[in-house]
């Protein structure tokens, strides 16, 4: 299971590894948190769909589960969970640099995603979600609401594209909402674990292209798209020092490093070998 903040970020971050895991023969399915349609959103939320070439009248999050449902089917992955939660700009964060600053007190969208994720992670074999870099605070909340909720054995933290590729060095200390920060880690130590993700790259840059509205905005046009991600893979396996050319970087609980560490085009651990 893997739990994304927003529609794309799962795919962005950790598709390479979500395709691995579909071609070792798992069940992978992808939940996203923020992704209710809003009825007459404030000026910044409506800017965020007009500045994408979109008309006001359009029913941005309606495309943007479609896309996500599209890219999914591309990773071979299970249909995706849409939670009916909204996105920070839909709850008081009024700009851009809002949306980078710690979550308020008067935010409690973290405790109802506590709830709606439970039933989601209770009886996964394996948990992945993202660590928080770069600070957005929707991304905070669901590393933080995982960290409540899932095994920390079990539970594996990716580094967040785009961010890393922006800062790649820069994100190397410990993230604001990740297992650092929350303490996930006291059960179960994580250490990073690099997946080669060299043989489905192709893939996940297939599932990223599904994301339309995105992509001029997060990889200067669709045309881009596999250049770009296969940069910040390359980055990535080198920051590691892993001995792929392309990699996704993980830290990660006891158990789920063990299934990390086998991981390889076609090959990985079944789930049945993970002990309660």
């Amino acid at each position: 299971m893997a739990v994304s903040p927003h529609l794309d970020d799962a795919v962005f971050s950790a598709g390479g590894v979500l395709a691995v895991l579909v071609r070792a023969g798992w069940s992978v399915r992808v939940v996203t948190c923020f992704t209710a349609s809003v009825d007459d959103p404030c000026p910044f939320a409506l800017s965020t769909q007009l500045d994408k070439g979109l008309p006001a009248e359009a029913d941005y999050m309606a495309l943007r589960r479609a896309e996500d449902t599209a890219a999914q089917r591309v990773l071979g992955a299970l249909p995706p969970v849409h939670l009916p939660l909204p996105e920070a700009p839909h709850r008081g964060y009024g700009s851009a640099p809002e949306l980078f600053t710690p979550p308020r007190a008067g935010d409690t969208v973290g405790a109802e995603l506590e709830r709606l994720l439970r039933p989601h992670l209770a009886a996964a074999d394996l948990v992945l979600a993202p660590q928080g870099i770069g600070g957005h605070v929707d991304h905070v909340i669901t590393a933080r609401a995982v960290a409540a909720t899932a095994p920390p054995p079990r539970t594996c933290w990716w580094r967040d594209v785009p961010y890393v590729a922006r800062a790649p060095r820069a994100a190397d200390g410990p993230p604001p909402g990740g297992p650092a920060a929350t303490g996930s880690a006291t059960d179960g130590a994580t250490g990073e674990v690099t997946v080669d993700i060299g043989a489905v790259l192709a893939r996940k840059t297939a599932a990223a292209a599904c994301y339309t509205t995105q992509l001029g905005f997060q990889f200067g046009g669709a045309e881009r798209v596999g250049e770009v991600l296969s940069a910040v893979a390359r980055t990535e396996a080198r920051r590691a020092g892993a001995r792929c050319g392309h990699g996704e970087t993980l830290r990660a609980g006891d158990r789920a490093r063990r299934v990390l560490e086998t991981l390889a085009p076609g090959q990985a651990l079944p789930a049945s070998t993970l002990t309660p």
